[in-house]
């Protein structure tokens, strides 16, 4: 049986004297995480106040705490708080929460797409939403429900005819036909119209599922949705010291925002202090770059607060209202 011998020391290549290597005293060195900054554990009986305290001010925590502060900085201030959002909050049971900040004077104005008006839509009127797409495209029903199909493209046609935003249209038609929609009081469009504040809807023609119904007027769609533009535009170019919300759109209404931001400063408003938050359960890149980023580098501060919509809206929002006292 062969025997295991040491190797001999390598000759080959450079050695490292490690005698000279400098050091420092851990005191003296810049830390990034700190005790204070650590959280706290929870002790039964608490106040919503004492449980916030309790929050680490480190990575997300940290940036929870300064978009709650700039949304009651901005509305002590009496500046605009600006919600774009996508279908998913309304998908999860969010419209109560967002109506009550609507109420309460939180939320300034939204600014949403296709989506969801059709799920809002749907809630006010039976109460439910939010087919298996999956179980229904293969026979061709997918988008097929009748009522959706009609009543809102009927709203849509009637408001053009009037004048009217698509958001308005919409709003408006709900109001008006209080007896068909029972839930209304948890529609944003309908809210909207009932408080006065701005709701406005960012569609393309084909990516919802109203299109396909034979009413669907496109004249009506896209000059409604045009209007809408134009009034969110107005609307961002005041927005100095406000703050814009992009809630679950990953690319839609980051591009209109950035369009609006770029069609107001052309007109003169300079928006150099404005501030910006992106919240989804997933980083994209269009909000990052068109929401947080390129709306800021000119002055204000973008953040991204990371998190699934059914817990962080409902944070942020009792957050913020214990802030102002409401």
């Amino acid at each position: 049986m062969a025997t295991r011998t040491n190797p001999s020391p390598s000759t080959i290549g450079p050695k490292l004297n490690l005698a000279r290597l400098r050091t420092y005293p851990l005191r003296t060195r810049h830390s990034k995480v700190k005790m204070a900054d650590g959280a706290s554990p929870w002790r039964r009986g608490g106040s919503f106040r004492k449980f916030l305290a309790t929050l680490p001010d480190i990575l997300a925590g940290q940036t929870f705490q300064a978009v709650v502060a700039a949304i009651i900085e901005a509305r002590r201030k009496k500046k605009p708080v600006i919600l774009g959002m996508g279908a998913h909050p309304t998908k999860v049971g969010l419209n109560p929460i967002l109506v009550d900040l609507m109420r309460k004077d939180v939320i300034t104005a939204i600014a949403m797409n296709g989506a969801v008006i059709i799920h809002d839509f749907e809630l006010a009127y039976q109460g439910h939403t939010s087919e298996e797409v999956e179980a229904e495209i293969d026979s061709g029903r997918f988008g097929m429900a009748e009522d959706t199909g009609r009543i809102l493209n009927e709203a849509i046609v009637k408001g053009w005819q009037k004048g009217l935003g698509l958001g308005e249209a919409v709003g408006r038609y709900i109001t008006s036909h209080s007896k068909q929609f029972p839930n209304r009081r948890s529609s944003l469009l309908a809210e909207g119209v009932q408080l006065g504040i701005p709701v406005t809807v960012h569609v393309a023609i084909g990516t919802d599922i109203i299109h396909m119904h034979p009413n669907a007027n496109g004249e009506a769609i896209g000059g409604t949705s045009l209007l809408d533009f134009r009034k969110l535009a107005a609307l961002v170019s005041q927005m100095e010291g406000g703050v814009y919300i992009n809630l679950g759109s990953a690319v839609f209404l980051p591009e209109v925002f950035l369009k609006t931001v770029t069609l107001g400063r052309n007109l003169g408003h300079a928006l150099k202090r404005i501030t910006t938050v992106n919240m989804d359960f997933l980083p994209h890149y269009r909000p990052l770059t068109n929401v947080v980023k390129r709306p800021t580098q000119k002055g204000g501060k973008g953040y991204s607060l990371i998190g699934h919509h059914e817990l962080m809206v409902p944070l942020v929002a009792a957050a913020v209202l214990e802030g102002l006292g409401r």
